[in-house]
Parts: structure tokens; sequence; C-alpha cells
């Protein structure tokens, strides 16, 4: 379960642009995270686009460095927080992360924070579905 497949990954662009203008977002420095629910034909509740703007980090080693670490922090906690609140509401969205901070956090931080933003993501859903 532990895995981050192709199923999770969002790329397709009709999608993305619809995530994009009608998603509900919020802030958790360093991220900000946009969600819409959708109708998607997988089994898996979650698809995913996470990125790190190139305006803010010219080179791509330290692009490349973020979206590792936000998988990573992703793959190991969707399956205990995010995934069992979803299966139970029967509920499927669209995840944008975006990672908006100006320099490179350290991974601990960045885990803690990430916590706080899905727990806020569970809060925001169920305000919605009720």
């Amino acid at each position: 379960m532990n895995s981050f497949t192709k199923e999770e990954r969002l790329c397709n662009i009709k999608l993305i642009e619809k995530l994009y203008h009608n998603g509900s977002s919020f802030l958790v420095y360093p991220f900000r995270i946009i969600w819409i629910s959708a109708e998607v034909d997988s089994d898996i509740p979650v698809q995913v686009l996470i990125s790190v703007p190139k305006k803010r980090f010219k080179r791509a080693v330290d692009r490349n460095l973020l979206k590792r670490r936000i998988r990573e922090i992703y793959r190991l906690h969707k399956s205990e927080d995010l995934f069992p609140f979803l299966n139970e509401r029967s509920e499927k969205i669209i995840l944008g992360i975006n990672y908006i901070g100006n320099e490179i956090a350290e991974y601990a931080s960045m885990e803690k924070k990430f916590n706080n933003a899905l727990l806020r993501l569970k809060k925001n859903i169920s305000e919605q579905s009720c």
C-alpha cells in the first residue's frame, strides 16, 4: 500500500485545469493545497499533482529534491490518514500540492506541516460533504 503508482499521479490536462480553476485551496506553509471532488474512474480515491515553482527554485536539482521529499511524505502518510477517511465516505478527490516556501526545508519539518495539511484537508472535505 505504501507505493505511488501511475494511477495516483494526475496527468490529465483537463482535470488539472479544472483543479486550478474550480478547486478549493488553503495554505499550510510551506504548502498550498488545492483540491476538488471529482468522479475519477479508478479504484484509487486520490489523484495527486505535486509542483515546485521554477520562479523560486531556478536549479532543477533543488526542484527535484523538494518533489522527491513531498512524494515520499505523501506516500508514507496516505494509507494511514487519507485513504481510509475517503474510502469510508466513498469520496474521490483530485489533489494538488504546491510548495510555496522560499528555501529548502528539512524533511522532518516538511513532514510535520504536511500532516497538519492532511488534517485540514480532511476537515474541509467533511465540511463540504455535510
